[in-house]
């Protein structure tokens, strides 16, 4: 059974899932799903989820220390996985990441991949982009990864790895 809470953040509600054995999912809800109720009443692990992306979102966290579960094919686990690697405040290329799982013709794959992300943030798929900087997709409205890349900018000194 997952456990629910929604997060306030500055660029819209977040909903964050727990599973037994981690995140299981942190998602931007619409407006039409922003009044949606949520399952249980939030768990030690959502309790620290919602205070951990508060610190991030006020600029003094740059790292995660929670556990996650996440749930895919081989094929995105390594992708999700790599994500982890993109320091903050640093960007990555498709192409960068396809080299990094080992398979440097896997840029599209990469990209499908990285629209599937469950856990956004935490796994930062915003940190991906175009292989000439082009700021390109993400599940929550390019605008929130536009603001997420200025937001760690602003909080460490931006890197561009592409």
């Amino acid at each position: 059974m997952l456990d629910e809470a929604i997060f306030e953040s500055p660029i819209g509600k977040i909903l964050i899932a727990a599973s037994g054995q981690g995140i299981s999912e942190i998602s931007f809800l619409s407006d039409s799903d922003a009044e949606r109720a949520v399952s249980g009443n939030g768990t030690d692990i959502t309790g620290i989820c919602q205070k951990q992306l508060e610190e991030y979102f006020a600029g003094q966290r740059q790292n995660f220390d929670l556990p996650l579960d996440l749930k895919g094919t081989p094929f995105q686990l390594s992708v999700w996985r790599t994500l982890l690697l993109i320091p903050f405040g640093t960007v990555w290329s498709y192409g960068k990441v396809a080299g990094q799982i080992g398979n440097p013709k896997a840029g599209r794959a990469v990209g499908g991949a990285n629209h599937r992300n469950p856990i956004s943030i935490i796994v930062p798929c915003h940190r991906v982009l175009g292989s000439g900087g082009d700021l390109t997709g993400y599940g929550g409205g390019l605008w929130r990864k536009e603001w997420l890349l200025r937001h760690e900018r602003k909080n460490a000194g931006f890197q561009q790895e592409i």
